[in-house]
């Protein structure tokens, strides 16, 4: 794990994470839980087995301590129950609406507690990223590359940690962002060239 100002951490995996992908039926089936749940929040209870894991194994990527993932995880389903009803199914996916929540539930602890965040990174995330970046495959590489991730920028540094880190299609971070898909994956190409740079000059 490196964590956000140049420390190193032990390494908190979070694996066996749901596929992102849903069938048409399971898209049918959510939303209707969705409306069940606009209409009812005591059955907002599916939804909420459904993506648990999946949220609790996004905080847990960027904070150091598993209780308060387990503790951000809980606000991020108590502010998705108390506003479900202005969830609007032609926007985005339920699950990336509530990724949004998790993001913002972040941001404001970090800003409250003026912390940074981590990043949980495996052996083959990181050999993936390292040939990204590195055509050489110096022997130094490990410790280059995350002084240069270090050095990113906060949402640059998000965009990777989603693309190589959590290993999310593009279509995904972009419902999570916000962005295009197009516009996520010339944004990740810009940035991945920043680090080729910046490997260089270390």
């Amino acid at each position: 794990m490196v964590l956000k100002g140049g420390k190193m951490i032990a390494l908190i995996n979070m694996t066996d994470q749901p596929k992102y992908h849903l069938t048409v039926e399971q898209i049918d089936t959510e939303l209707e839980q969705v409306k069940a749940a606009q209409m009812d929040p005591q059955k907002f209870e599916p939804l909420y087995k459904a993506y648990y894991t999946r949220i609790v194994g996004y905080v847990y990527q960027r904070v150091d301590s598993k209780d308060l993932a387990y503790e951000i995880t809980a606000q991020v389903f108590y502010s998705a129950l108390n506003n479900i009803s202005k969830f609007k199914a032609q926007a985005v996916p339920f699950g990336a609406w509530l990724f949004r929540i998790a993001g913002n539930e972040l941001n404001q602890w970090f800003r409250k507690n003026k912390a940074q965040r981590t990043i949980n990174i495996d052996e083959k995330a990181m050999d993936n990223l390292k040939q990204e970046v590195d055509e050489s495959s110096a022997a130094n590489i490990d410790k280059g590359l995350f002084q240069a991730l270090d050095e990113l920028e906060e949402d640059e540094l998000e965009l990777i940690d989603m693309r190589f880190f959590e290993n999310r299609p593009f279509k995904e971070i972009a419902e999570i962002t916000g962005m295009s898909e197009s516009a996520c994956k010339m944004r990740t190409y810009r940035i991945l060239e920043k680090l080729k740079m910046k490997l260089k000059n270390i």
